[in-house]
Protein backbone atom coordinates (compact mmCIF):
# COMPACT_ATOMS: atom_id res chain seq x y z
CA UNK A 1 0.00 0.00 0.00
CA UNK A 2 1.71 3.06 -1.06
CA UNK A 3 1.28 5.93 1.56
CA UNK A 4 2.30 10.11 1.33
CA UNK A 5 2.68 12.73 3.90
CA UNK A 6 1.31 16.58 3.25
CA UNK A 7 2.23 18.83 6.21
CA UNK A 8 0.37 22.19 6.30
CA UNK A 9 1.70 25.10 7.23
CA UNK A 10 3.30 28.27 5.75
CA UNK A 11 4.93 28.56 9.07
CA UNK A 12 6.93 25.23 7.99
CA UNK A 13 6.82 26.32 4.27
CA UNK A 14 8.93 29.60 5.50
CA UNK A 15 11.20 27.50 7.97
CA UNK A 16 9.71 29.24 10.75
CA UNK A 17 9.32 25.72 12.53
CA UNK A 18 11.14 22.30 12.08
CA UNK A 19 8.80 19.64 10.84
CA UNK A 20 9.59 17.03 12.99
CA UNK A 21 6.27 15.64 12.50
CA UNK A 22 7.29 14.39 8.71
CA UNK A 23 10.07 12.47 10.17
CA UNK A 24 8.51 10.67 13.04
CA UNK A 25 5.56 9.89 10.32
CA UNK A 26 7.89 8.89 8.01
CA UNK A 27 9.64 6.29 9.67
CA UNK A 28 6.36 5.06 11.40
CA UNK A 29 5.34 4.29 8.19
CA UNK A 30 8.25 2.60 6.70
CA UNK A 31 7.93 -0.07 9.97
CA UNK A 32 4.28 -0.59 9.41
CA UNK A 33 5.31 -1.53 5.91
CA UNK A 34 3.77 1.16 3.58
CA UNK A 35 5.73 2.23 0.61
CA UNK A 36 6.15 6.15 1.01
CA UNK A 37 7.32 7.81 -2.33
CA UNK A 38 6.61 11.56 -1.79
CA UNK A 39 6.26 13.98 0.58
CA UNK A 40 4.88 17.93 0.26
CA UNK A 41 4.52 20.98 2.14
CA UNK A 42 2.08 23.10 1.37
CA UNK A 43 0.77 26.86 2.90
CA UNK A 44 -2.34 27.85 4.12
CA UNK A 45 -3.94 28.54 0.66
CA UNK A 46 -6.98 26.79 -0.28
CA UNK A 47 -5.98 26.46 -3.98
CA UNK A 48 -2.48 25.07 -3.64
CA UNK A 49 -3.61 22.58 -0.88
CA UNK A 50 -5.96 21.41 -2.83
CA UNK A 51 -3.99 20.54 -5.78
CA UNK A 52 -1.37 19.02 -4.11
CA UNK A 53 -4.29 16.57 -1.96
CA UNK A 54 -5.46 16.34 -5.56
CA UNK A 55 -2.32 15.14 -6.85
CA UNK A 56 -1.50 12.83 -3.85
CA UNK A 57 -4.56 10.87 -4.16
CA UNK A 58 -4.00 10.37 -8.14
CA UNK A 59 -0.77 8.21 -6.76
CA UNK A 60 -0.90 7.21 -3.33
CA UNK A 61 -3.92 4.66 -1.75
CA UNK A 62 -3.60 6.80 1.68
CA UNK A 63 -2.25 10.34 2.15
CA UNK A 64 -1.46 11.64 5.67
CA UNK A 65 -1.94 15.52 6.56
CA UNK A 66 -0.96 16.77 9.45
CA UNK A 67 -1.92 20.35 10.63
CA UNK A 68 -4.52 23.15 9.44
CA UNK A 69 -7.12 21.30 12.07
CA UNK A 70 -7.45 24.59 14.06
CA UNK A 71 -10.06 26.85 14.61
CA UNK A 72 -9.09 29.58 13.02
CA UNK A 73 -9.27 30.80 9.27
CA UNK A 74 -6.11 29.60 7.60
CA UNK A 75 -6.62 26.10 8.78
CA UNK A 76 -8.28 25.15 6.01
CA UNK A 77 -7.08 20.73 5.83
CA UNK A 78 -10.42 19.53 6.67
CA UNK A 79 -12.74 22.28 4.85
CA UNK A 80 -10.39 21.54 1.57
CA UNK A 81 -10.19 17.99 2.18
CA UNK A 82 -13.86 17.88 2.39
CA UNK A 83 -14.02 19.74 -1.43
CA UNK A 84 -11.77 17.14 -3.17
CA UNK A 85 -13.65 14.08 -1.78
CA UNK A 86 -17.24 15.74 -2.87
CA UNK A 87 -18.59 15.26 0.75
CA UNK A 88 -20.42 18.30 2.99
CA UNK A 89 -19.32 18.94 6.33
CA UNK A 90 -22.11 18.37 9.06
CA UNK A 91 -21.35 19.55 13.13
CA UNK A 92 -20.81 16.52 14.85
CA UNK A 93 -22.68 16.90 18.73
CA UNK A 94 -19.82 14.17 20.11
CA UNK A 95 -16.88 16.00 18.87
CA UNK A 96 -18.78 19.83 19.90
CA UNK A 97 -19.51 18.08 23.86
CA UNK A 98 -15.73 17.12 23.84
CA UNK A 99 -14.97 20.12 23.25
CA UNK A 100 -16.57 21.71 25.61
CA UNK A 101 -14.97 19.09 28.24
CA UNK A 102 -11.67 20.47 27.22
CA UNK A 103 -11.90 24.14 27.51
CA UNK A 104 -13.92 23.28 31.04
CA UNK A 105 -10.60 20.85 32.28
CA UNK A 106 -7.73 23.02 30.93
CA UNK A 107 -9.29 26.71 30.83
CA UNK A 108 -11.22 26.52 34.08
CA UNK A 109 -14.50 27.13 32.47
CA UNK A 110 -12.79 30.08 30.04
CA UNK A 111 -15.81 31.23 27.67
CA UNK A 112 -15.31 29.24 24.39
CA UNK A 113 -15.17 31.61 21.79
CA UNK A 114 -17.07 31.27 18.40
CA UNK A 115 -14.74 30.16 16.34
CA UNK A 116 -13.75 26.51 18.19
CA UNK A 117 -17.18 25.20 17.16
CA UNK A 118 -15.30 25.41 13.83
CA UNK A 119 -13.66 21.99 14.95
CA UNK A 120 -16.89 20.07 15.67
CA UNK A 121 -17.22 20.28 11.59
CA UNK A 122 -16.49 16.74 10.18
CA UNK A 123 -16.67 15.56 6.53
CA UNK A 124 -19.96 13.94 5.98
CA UNK A 125 -19.15 9.60 6.79
CA UNK A 126 -15.51 10.53 8.10
CA UNK A 127 -14.27 8.23 10.77
CA UNK A 128 -13.36 10.30 14.08
CA UNK A 129 -9.90 9.83 15.64
CA UNK A 130 -10.15 11.08 19.12
CA UNK A 131 -7.60 13.38 20.96
CA UNK A 132 -7.02 12.92 24.38
CA UNK A 133 -4.08 16.22 24.07
CA UNK A 134 -6.43 18.96 21.93
CA UNK A 135 -9.56 19.69 20.94
CA UNK A 136 -9.04 18.90 17.15
CA UNK A 137 -9.67 15.54 16.77
CA UNK A 138 -8.16 13.22 13.64
CA UNK A 139 -10.34 12.12 11.23
CA UNK A 140 -10.23 9.96 8.56
CA UNK A 141 -11.64 10.22 4.97
CA UNK A 142 -12.55 7.80 2.80
CA UNK A 143 -13.45 7.91 -1.09
CA UNK A 144 -17.25 7.07 -2.52
CA UNK A 145 -18.15 5.72 -5.57
CA UNK A 146 -18.32 8.90 -8.07
CA UNK A 147 -15.71 11.01 -5.95
CA UNK A 148 -13.05 10.26 -8.36
CA UNK A 149 -11.05 8.78 -5.40
CA UNK A 150 -12.76 5.75 -4.76
CA UNK A 151 -11.40 3.50 -1.92
CA UNK A 152 -9.24 6.48 -1.39
CA UNK A 153 -8.28 7.69 1.97
CA UNK A 154 -7.22 10.92 3.29
CA UNK A 155 -6.30 10.86 7.25
CA UNK A 156 -5.99 14.42 8.74
CA UNK A 157 -4.13 14.59 12.05
CA UNK A 158 -3.27 17.75 13.95
CA UNK A 159 0.11 19.43 13.80
CA UNK A 160 1.09 19.99 17.28
CA UNK A 161 3.74 16.98 18.16
CA UNK A 162 2.14 16.25 21.40
CA UNK A 163 -1.34 15.58 19.63
CA UNK A 164 0.37 13.89 16.52
CA UNK A 165 2.50 11.79 18.15
CA UNK A 166 0.12 10.00 20.78
CA UNK A 167 -2.53 10.46 18.41
CA UNK A 168 -0.56 8.14 15.71
CA UNK A 169 0.74 5.26 18.05
CA UNK A 170 -2.43 4.74 19.60
CA UNK A 171 -5.17 5.06 16.81
CA UNK A 172 -3.79 5.50 13.37
CA UNK A 173 -1.00 3.05 13.57
CA UNK A 174 -3.24 0.39 14.67
CA UNK A 175 -5.81 1.16 11.48
CA UNK A 176 -3.11 1.34 9.07
CA UNK A 177 -1.75 -1.99 10.34
CA UNK A 178 -5.59 -3.55 10.17
CA UNK A 179 -4.99 -2.51 5.97
CA UNK A 180 -2.52 -4.41 5.58
CA UNK A 181 -2.55 -8.11 4.31
CA UNK A 182 0.65 -8.58 6.73
CA UNK A 183 2.07 -7.32 9.32
CA UNK A 184 5.32 -5.46 9.24
CA UNK A 185 7.88 -6.45 12.36
CA UNK A 186 11.00 -5.60 13.12
CA UNK A 187 14.14 -5.72 15.66
CA UNK A 188 16.60 -3.90 15.91
CA UNK A 189 20.63 -3.63 16.76
CA UNK A 190 22.40 -0.77 17.75
CA UNK A 191 26.51 -1.05 17.58
CA UNK A 192 28.82 1.64 18.81
CA UNK A 193 32.64 2.44 18.44
CA UNK A 194 32.63 1.59 14.34
CA UNK A 195 32.29 3.65 11.94
CA UNK A 196 29.11 3.81 9.59
CA UNK A 197 31.44 3.15 6.12
CA UNK A 198 33.45 0.06 8.11
CA UNK A 199 29.79 -1.36 9.78
CA UNK A 200 28.00 -1.30 6.47
CA UNK A 201 30.65 -2.84 4.43
CA UNK A 202 30.83 -6.20 7.30
CA UNK A 203 27.22 -6.82 6.32
CA UNK A 204 26.89 -6.00 2.15
CA UNK A 205 26.88 -9.85 1.55
CA UNK A 206 23.54 -10.05 3.91
CA UNK A 207 22.48 -6.74 2.61
CA UNK A 208 22.67 -7.66 -1.02
CA UNK A 209 21.18 -11.40 -0.46
CA UNK A 210 18.45 -10.12 1.74
CA UNK A 211 14.81 -10.77 0.67
CA UNK A 212 12.69 -11.16 4.10
CA UNK A 213 13.80 -10.26 6.25
CA UNK A 214 15.43 -6.78 5.31
CA UNK A 215 18.35 -4.92 6.78
CA UNK A 216 18.74 -1.28 6.89
CA UNK A 217 21.80 0.58 7.97
CA UNK A 218 20.90 3.67 9.79
CA UNK A 219 23.96 6.35 10.93
CA UNK A 220 23.72 8.37 14.37
CA UNK A 221 26.24 10.14 16.27
CA UNK A 222 28.97 7.44 17.10
CA UNK A 223 26.43 4.72 16.45
CA UNK A 224 25.24 3.01 13.35
CA UNK A 225 21.50 1.05 14.29
CA UNK A 226 20.41 -1.81 12.13
CA UNK A 227 16.98 -2.37 11.43
CA UNK A 228 16.34 -5.59 10.79
CA UNK A 229 12.20 -6.08 9.52
CA UNK A 230 10.33 -8.98 8.22
CA UNK A 231 7.04 -9.48 6.79
CA UNK A 232 4.74 -11.95 8.01
CA UNK A 233 1.10 -13.45 9.12
CA UNK A 234 1.64 -12.66 12.82
CA UNK A 235 4.82 -11.53 15.42
CA UNK A 236 5.71 -15.12 16.15
CA UNK A 237 6.15 -16.45 12.54
CA UNK A 238 8.04 -12.48 12.27
CA UNK A 239 10.48 -13.70 14.72
CA UNK A 240 11.37 -17.26 13.09
CA UNK A 241 12.53 -15.27 10.08
CA UNK A 242 14.09 -12.38 12.23
CA UNK A 243 16.34 -14.88 14.30
CA UNK A 244 19.18 -15.83 11.51
CA UNK A 245 19.73 -12.73 11.28
CA UNK A 246 19.73 -11.62 14.49
CA UNK A 247 22.36 -13.99 15.19
CA UNK A 248 24.71 -13.67 12.58
CA UNK A 249 24.52 -9.83 13.69
CA UNK A 250 25.38 -10.28 16.84
CA UNK A 251 28.41 -12.49 15.60
CA UNK A 252 29.65 -10.14 13.44
CA UNK A 253 29.54 -7.05 15.96
CA UNK A 254 30.20 -9.02 19.10
CA UNK A 255 30.88 -6.21 22.12
CA UNK A 256 30.12 -3.45 19.80
CA UNK A 257 26.35 -4.38 20.32
CA UNK A 258 25.03 -2.10 23.11
CA UNK A 259 21.38 -2.97 22.81
CA UNK A 260 18.97 -4.83 21.04
CA UNK A 261 16.75 -3.11 22.12
CA UNK A 262 14.52 0.22 20.42
CA UNK A 263 13.96 2.43 23.20
CA UNK A 264 17.31 1.86 24.91
CA UNK A 265 19.81 4.67 24.37
CA UNK A 266 23.73 4.83 24.56
CA UNK A 267 23.53 6.11 27.86
CA UNK A 268 20.86 4.39 29.20
CA UNK A 269 23.15 1.25 28.27
CA UNK A 270 26.29 2.69 30.07
CA UNK A 271 23.93 3.94 33.27
CA UNK A 272 22.80 -0.12 33.14
CA UNK A 273 26.40 -0.93 33.07
CA UNK A 274 27.10 0.77 36.14
CA UNK A 275 24.12 -0.22 37.98
CA UNK A 276 24.65 -4.12 37.27
CA UNK A 277 28.68 -3.35 38.67
CA UNK A 278 27.12 -1.36 41.81
CA UNK A 279 30.09 1.47 39.96
CA UNK A 280 29.50 4.80 40.92
CA UNK A 281 30.83 7.67 37.99
CA UNK A 282 31.74 11.12 37.72
CA UNK A 283 32.57 13.42 34.76
CA UNK A 284 34.77 15.98 34.25
CA UNK A 285 34.50 18.41 31.14
CA UNK A 286 36.26 21.13 29.71
CA UNK A 287 35.65 21.98 26.09
CA UNK A 288 31.71 19.82 26.35
CA UNK A 289 31.06 22.01 29.05
CA UNK A 290 28.35 20.02 31.00
CA UNK A 291 27.06 18.19 27.83
CA UNK A 292 28.36 14.62 28.92
CA UNK A 293 26.82 14.71 32.20
CA UNK A 294 23.76 15.96 30.56
CA UNK A 295 23.13 13.44 28.95
CA UNK A 296 24.07 10.82 31.24
CA UNK A 297 21.66 12.57 33.12
CA UNK A 298 18.76 12.16 30.77
CA UNK A 299 18.50 8.41 32.34
CA UNK A 300 15.82 7.87 34.77
CA UNK A 301 17.77 6.88 38.01
CA UNK A 302 20.99 8.04 36.89
CA UNK A 303 21.42 9.35 40.59
CA UNK A 304 22.01 5.70 42.19
CA UNK A 305 25.58 6.30 40.07
CA UNK A 306 26.67 9.47 39.46
CA UNK A 307 26.99 11.58 42.32
CA UNK A 308 28.67 14.68 41.50
CA UNK A 309 30.14 15.88 37.61
CA UNK A 310 33.06 18.69 37.33
CA UNK A 311 32.97 21.45 34.49
CA UNK A 312 37.02 23.01 34.72
CA UNK A 313 37.23 24.85 31.78
CA UNK A 314 39.70 27.02 32.49
CA UNK A 315 43.43 25.87 33.37
CA UNK A 316 43.13 27.40 36.80
CA UNK A 317 39.51 25.17 37.22
CA UNK A 318 41.67 22.31 36.18
CA UNK A 319 44.29 22.57 39.00
CA UNK A 320 42.62 24.27 41.66
CA UNK A 321 39.15 21.01 41.27
CA UNK A 322 40.87 18.63 40.05
CA UNK A 323 44.69 19.43 40.74
CA UNK A 324 45.88 18.81 37.57
CA UNK A 325 49.38 19.58 37.86
CA UNK A 326 50.88 22.82 36.68
CA UNK A 327 53.69 21.90 35.07
CA UNK A 328 51.49 19.42 32.91
CA UNK A 329 49.52 22.48 31.99
CA UNK A 330 52.45 24.12 31.17
CA UNK A 331 54.51 21.66 29.64
CA UNK A 332 51.67 20.05 27.80
CA UNK A 333 48.98 22.04 27.68
CA UNK A 334 45.25 21.87 28.33
CA UNK A 335 44.28 19.79 25.47
CA UNK A 336 47.04 16.78 25.35
CA UNK A 337 46.79 13.36 26.38
CA UNK A 338 48.75 14.06 29.97
CA UNK A 339 46.14 16.50 30.85
CA UNK A 340 43.01 14.20 30.06
CA UNK A 341 44.65 11.78 32.59
CA UNK A 342 45.13 14.27 34.85
CA UNK A 343 41.87 15.05 34.79
CA UNK A 344 40.20 11.79 34.80
CA UNK A 345 42.51 10.67 37.53
CA UNK A 346 42.08 13.86 39.30
CA UNK A 347 38.20 13.56 39.57
CA UNK A 348 38.04 9.88 40.68
CA UNK A 349 40.30 10.96 44.12
CA UNK A 350 37.87 13.94 44.19
CA UNK A 351 34.80 12.25 44.31
CA UNK A 352 35.38 8.70 45.30
CA UNK A 353 34.04 7.45 42.53
CA UNK A 354 35.02 3.53 40.35
CA UNK A 355 34.79 5.22 37.57
CA UNK A 356 35.53 8.86 35.34
CA UNK A 357 35.44 10.33 32.25
CA UNK A 358 37.28 13.00 31.41
CA UNK A 359 37.14 15.38 28.18
CA UNK A 360 39.23 18.55 27.08
CA UNK A 361 40.08 19.52 23.21
CA UNK A 362 39.27 22.29 20.56
CA UNK A 363 35.59 22.72 19.80
CA UNK A 364 36.06 26.10 17.38
CA UNK A 365 35.40 27.71 15.58
CA UNK A 366 38.70 29.68 16.90
CA UNK A 367 41.46 28.37 19.13
CA UNK A 368 42.78 25.92 17.00
CA UNK A 369 46.94 25.78 15.45
CA UNK A 370 48.60 23.81 13.09
CA UNK A 371 50.11 21.44 15.73
CA UNK A 372 46.53 21.42 17.75
CA UNK A 373 43.97 22.05 15.09
CA UNK A 374 40.07 22.67 16.17
CA UNK A 375 38.60 19.36 16.41
CA UNK A 376 41.25 17.93 18.20
CA UNK A 377 39.93 16.26 21.20
CA UNK A 378 41.60 13.93 23.97
CA UNK A 379 39.32 11.52 26.48
CA UNK A 380 40.54 9.69 29.15
CA UNK A 381 38.88 7.21 31.31
CA UNK A 382 39.40 5.72 34.58
CA UNK A 383 37.89 2.36 35.76
CA UNK A 384 39.44 1.05 38.93
CA UNK A 385 42.59 2.32 38.79
CA UNK A 386 43.36 1.96 35.58
CA UNK A 387 43.40 5.22 32.90
CA UNK A 388 43.24 4.89 29.24
CA UNK A 389 43.24 8.12 27.08
CA UNK A 390 42.14 8.49 23.73
CA UNK A 391 42.46 10.82 20.77
CA UNK A 392 40.51 11.94 18.19
CA UNK A 393 40.10 14.83 15.48
CA UNK A 394 36.82 15.54 14.38
CA UNK A 395 35.95 18.02 11.51
CA UNK A 396 32.23 19.39 12.43
CA UNK A 397 31.21 22.75 13.58
CA UNK A 398 31.50 23.62 17.21
CA UNK A 399 28.55 21.95 18.13
CA UNK A 400 29.14 18.84 16.50
CA UNK A 401 32.49 18.67 17.80
CA UNK A 402 30.81 18.80 21.54
CA UNK A 403 28.30 15.99 20.60
CA UNK A 404 30.62 13.75 19.01
CA UNK A 405 32.93 14.08 21.84
CA UNK A 406 30.36 13.01 23.95
CA UNK A 407 29.27 10.12 22.04
CA UNK A 408 33.17 8.64 21.86
CA UNK A 409 33.70 9.77 25.70
CA UNK A 410 30.44 7.40 26.19
CA UNK A 411 31.96 4.88 24.11
CA UNK A 412 35.02 4.95 25.50
CA UNK A 413 33.55 4.55 29.43
CA UNK A 414 31.55 1.42 28.15
CA UNK A 415 34.44 0.14 27.00
CA UNK A 416 36.98 0.80 29.74
CA UNK A 417 33.90 -1.15 31.86
CA UNK A 418 33.87 -3.77 29.68
CA UNK A 419 37.97 -4.00 29.97
CA UNK A 420 37.98 -4.23 33.64
CA UNK A 421 35.41 -7.29 33.13
CA UNK A 422 38.04 -8.91 31.77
Amino acid sequence: MVAELISVGTEILLGNIVNTNAAYLAEKCALLGLSLYHQSVVGDNEARMEDTIRRALERSDVVILTGGLGPTKDDLTKEVTAKVFKKALCEDAHTKERIMEFFQKIHNGEKITENNWKQALIPEGAIIVENQNGTAPGLIVIGDEGSGYEGKRAILIPGPPNECIPMFETQIAPYLSDLQPEGIYSSMVKVCAIGESRAETMVADLMDAQTNPTLAPYAKTGEVHFRVTAKAKDEESAKCLMAPMLEELKKRFGDHIYTTKEEVTLEEAVIQMLEERKMTVTTAESCTGGLLCGRLVNVPGASSVLNEAHITYSNEAKERILHVSHEILKQYGAVSEETARAMAEGACRLSGADASIAVTGIAGPEGGTPEKPVGLVYIGCMVKGRTKVEKFRFTGNRQKNREYAVARALILLRECLLAADR
